[in-house]
């Protein structure tokens, strides 16, 4: 209980220097509730609709990646967010891109936002990672087809610790990646693996 208390005040601290970082371009940065737990969310960015409420996967991706998270652990939107931590690659709403649609952070404004998941990581010490997109994944994995990485765990040395990654598509209503095979099926996989997992058990017995 110490560890935990202790936990979420550094939590709080890290997000309070959040609240002041706001590279050029960007909107203000959207935090989760300082949760404690062993179950690490990391997603793109915040889109529009997050930064006006001022709350990650708040709308329609959001709606998708909870009804995943439904399936694969059979707790509901609140539960979830209750148990699980939710961080992203830019914590700040980078704009729209030219052609339409979010703009993707580059790589010299990722590195700009990385020290927050670093601290993250030295505070929380997750036992699994599930990094949710390709922007996501790459920062965890390494760049690779989401072929090769959905529906399978690793354990690989994240930033100095030790961790298991399960991969997640985006779900954005306009990815069709999961829609058809083999995405399809490989997300099926990926959602059973969460389910199974210990970590994830206990992060939702933790928060009832």
């Amino acid at each position: 209980m110490e560890r935990a208390l202790k936990a979420e005040a550094a939590l709080r601290a890290l997000h309070r220097k959040l609240a002041d970082f706001r590279p050029r371009g960007y909107g203000p940065a959207v935090t989760p509730p300082p949760v404690v737990s062993g179950v690490f969310l990391l997603g793109q960015a915040p889109g529009p609709h997050e930064a006006k409420l001022g709350r990650p996967f708040a709308w329609t991706a959001g709606k998708t990646l909870f009804r995943w998270l439904e399936q694969a652990t059979g707790s509901g939107e609140a539960a979830v967010r209750d148990a699980f931590y939710i961080s992203a690659v830019a914590r700040g709403f980078p704009g729209k891109a030219k052609g339409g649609g979010d703009r993707v952070p580059t790589p010299a404004e990722i590195e700009r936002w990385r020290p927050f998941i670093v601290g993250e990581l030295d505070i929380l010490r997750p036992r699994l990672v599930v990094p949710i997109g390709r922007l996501a994944i790459g920062e965890v994995l390494g760049a690779r087809p989401l072929a090769e990485v959905i529906g399978r765990a690793f354990e690989v040395t994240w930033h100095g610790h030790a961790v298991e990654v399960i991969p997640l598509p985006h779900p954005s209503g306009a990815s069709t990646w999961f829609k058809v095979e083999p995405g399809r099926t490989l997300l099926a996989e990926a959602l059973q693996l969460l389910g199974r997992h210990p970590e994830v058990r206990r992060a939702l017995q933790g928060a009832r």
